[in-house]
């Protein structure tokens, strides 16, 4: 086992240019945008049920989870910024796997891959997040974040047009990946970190324990319920109200427009309120939008509905991560695999049940999903 080292080493938050990390973050969510947008298309290229589909996703997660021990050497080796950015290159060639996949199981394994390298991109990205607050003592995390919302929105909204024009997932993902491999090379260049900074711990899977059990349960919960809202949502909208392919991403895009304005209200939000207290109601918010999505009698109307959800969820894994990044490397390493966790659990589950009971009772129960967190918010005493 490595020893664990503070992330702070050789942070030098002074010579970041101000836009290269919130153009990280934008870049990594418009390319898993451009995933997630174009799940509805590629389900009905290769005539996937709602079983086959869960499996499908069920390989991100997967992919995730076992990706613990690659970031951490790629981190302690390269650093996290080199690792951001190669990681970021090998998910553009990964999208292109995707939308070539002749046949499930080749989507199968590209989507394994997919899982192995975002984690890997999110990690990275979240140390050098997590060692600017620390060193700076200010709250950035959820503008950060809201970065990467903006990125997931335009990736999304993308994909929404290229199904309207009825643009192959294939040629869609060959469009956009030149111009992001570019706009990849110049933020990395910008984002001066020196490269041998992070080191985590190579643990293949940990828990969180004591007041972190609490962190780790709402990444679970929190992971479960954006997964599943990301890669049903329009599936959702597809099959209860017959709509098309291209107003079907409108369920990710209204999700993420409203999280986007949330999380860049949260960090003047939490020096008013405690992010325990805006966790917790903003789960309240989610649990109601979502049962509202599912008894809406309209598609529009169920839009709503993932737009009140994306104000629920927004400050979730900003506030979490940063309290469990303040608590040290192995903290957030656990929070980290706790929340990856989650992501494999979800799309099973939810692929379960909509084959069994229909989309309906898939959506409610990840509203359901959202109860539960608001009780976890209240008891967890480090997000404060």
């Amino acid at each position: 086992m490595m020893q664990s080292s503070s992330l702070l080493s050789g942070f030098h938050y002074r010579s970041f240019k101000p836009l290269s990390l919130p153009a990280m973050f934008t870049l990594f969510g418009m390319a898993m945008g451009s995933w997630a947008g174009r799940i509805p298309a590629l389900r009905e290229g290769l005539q996937i049920s709602h079983s086959e589909l869960s499996m499908v996703l069920v390989c991100g997660g997967l992919g995730a989870l076992l990706s613990q021990p690659i970031s951490s050497r790629l981190m302690s080796s390269l650093g996290a910024r080199k690792t951001a950015y190669y990681a970021c290159q090998a998910l553009l060639a990964v999208l292109l796997c995707i939308g070539a996949a002749p046949s499930v199981s080749l989507l199968m394994v590209s989507v394994l891959m997919l899982g192995i390298v975002a984690s890997c991109v999110n990690v990275s990205l979240q140390s050098i997040a997590t060692g600017f607050e620390k060193a700076t003592g200010k709250s950035e995390m959820s503008k950060l974040h809201a970065w990467g919302c903006a990125g997931g929105l335009g990736g999304a909204a993308l994909g929404s047009v290229m199904a309207t024009l009825h643009v192959a997932p294939l040629m869609h993902y060959l469009l956009i990946a030149m111009p992001l491999s570019l706009l990849l090379k110049l933020a990395s260049d910008s984002l001066q970190v020196q490269d041998d900074a992070v080191a985590i711990e190579r643990k293949a899977f940990c828990l969180p324990r004591g007041p972190l059990a609490w962190l780790g349960a709402l990444g679970f919960l929190g992971a479960m319920s954006e997964g599943s809202i990301a890669d049903w949502g329009g599936v959702f909208l597809k099959d209860h109200f017959e709509v098309s392919d291209g107003f079907a991403p409108l369920a990710l895009t209204m999700f993420s427009v409203m999280m986007l304005v949330a999380r860049l209200m949260g960090d003047d939000l939490k020096a008013k309120f405690s992010a325990r207290a805006l966790v917790g109601y903003g789960a309240l918010l989610s649990a109601g939008g979502l049962f509202f999505a599912v008894l809406s009698p309209s598609a529009l109307l169920a839009l709503a509905g993932f737009a009140a959800a994306g104000v629920g969820l927004a400050l979730l894994f900003p506030f979490v991560y940063s309290a469990a990044g303040k608590e040290g490397p192995m903290a957030f390493a656990a929070v980290a695999t706790m929340s990856y966790s989650g992501s494999l659990m979800g799309p099973p589950v939810v692929g379960t049940l909509a084959e069994a009971f229909g989309m309906q009772a898939a959506i409610g129960f990840v509203g359901s999903l959202s109860l539960v967190m608001a009780v976890i918010a209240s008891r967890a005493s480090l997000l404060k």
